[in-house]
C-alpha cells in the first residue's frame, strides 16, 4: 500500500493565544507561516502522488506555503473536530469546565455541546484516510507517497488508529504544527513509521521500487524482527 503523510498546519493565531480555534477560520500566524515555508523545503525532495486537506483556511494557507505547486484536494472528513461552542474560547476557561476531565481521560465518551462527538470525529478522519490511501494505491502503485494535511486531534485520531490503541490514549500523543506523521497502510497491519518530525529528512520515505510483487500481500504485512536496517540515509 501507499505511504501517508499527516502534516498538522502551521502554528495559528488562536494557538498563540492559548485559544481554541475549532472550525472557526483562523490564519496561520507569522510562525506558522515561517513553518509552514520550513516544512516545504523538507517535502520538496518527496515526490507526492495526492495532496488532500482539510477544508479550513489554516490547512490550505500551509499548503499555498510548503506546496505552492500542489493542487491539493479538500475532503471534509479532514475537518477539524467540531467543538460546538467550546470554539473561540481560552483553554484555561474550558480547563474548568466539566466535561474537560472527560475530554483527557475518557475522550471517547466526549460529545461537545452543539458540536461533534470525538468518537465521530475519529471514525470519519480514519475512514477518510484509508478509502485515499486504497485510491492513490489503486491509482499510483504501492510505493507511492500522498500527503494529507489535517489538524491536531484528527492526526492524533489516525495514529491511535494506526497505532492499535483506544481513543482514550490518544491523548498520549503529540502532534506540533507544521510536524510530519508517516504511516504505512497494508493489508494485514498499519506501520507507524514516524511521529511529529519537525526537522528530519523525509526522503527516506520514499519506499524503493519493487523488483518482485509475488507474495506482496504477505511480505509487506510483515515486521522485521529485530528491528531491520532501517531506511537508506
Amino acid at each position: 500500500m501507499a505511504t501517508l503523510l499527516l502534516l498538522r498546519h502551521g502554528r495559528t493565531t488562536a494557538n498563540a493565544d492559548g485559544g481554541l480555534a475549532g472550525r472557526q477560520p483562523v490564519e496561520l500566524d507569522e510562525t506558522g507561516r515561517a513553518q509552514a515555508t520550513a516544512v516545504g523545503e523538507r517535502l520538496r525532495a518527496v515526490p507526492l502522488a495526492a495532496v488532500v486537506s482539510s477544508p479550513l483556511i489554516r490547512c490550505r494557507q500551509t499548503l499555498d506555503l510548503a506546496l505552492p505547486q500542489s493542487s491539493p484536494v479538500t475532503d471534509e472528513g479532514l475537518i477539524e473536530c467540531g467543538y460546538g461552542n467550546w470554539e473561540g474560547q481560552p483553554l484555561k476557561k474550558l480547563a474548568k469546565e466539566p466535561l474537560w476531565p472527560v475530554v483527557q481521560q475518557h475522550p471517547s465518551a466526549a460529545v461537545f455541546p452543539e458540536g461533534e462527538a470525538m468518537a465521530q470525529m475519529a471514525a470519519r478522519a480514519v475512514a477518510t484516510v484509508r478509502a485515499w490511501d486504497a485510491r492513490v494505491t489503486a491509482e499510483h502503485g504501492p510505493e507511492a507517497v500522498w500527503l494529507a494535511c489535517s489538524h491536531g486531534d484528527v492526526i492524533k485520531a489516525i495514529v491511535a488508529d494506526a497505532l492499535g490503541v483506544h481513543l482514550d490514549l490518544f491523548q498520549r500523543i503529540v502532534v506540533d504544527p507544521a510536524s510530519v506523521t508517516a504511516i504505512r497502510y497494508t493489508p494485514l497491519r498499519p506501520f507507524l513509521v514516524r511521529l511529529n518530525d519537525v526537522g528530519g529528512d523525509l526522503t527516506g520515505l520514499v519506499p524503493p521500487p519493487s523488483k518482485r510483487r509475488r507474495r506482496a500481500r504477505s511480505v509487506d504485512s510483515d515486521a522485521a524482527v529485530g528491528g531491520g536496517a532501517g531506511a537508506a540515509r
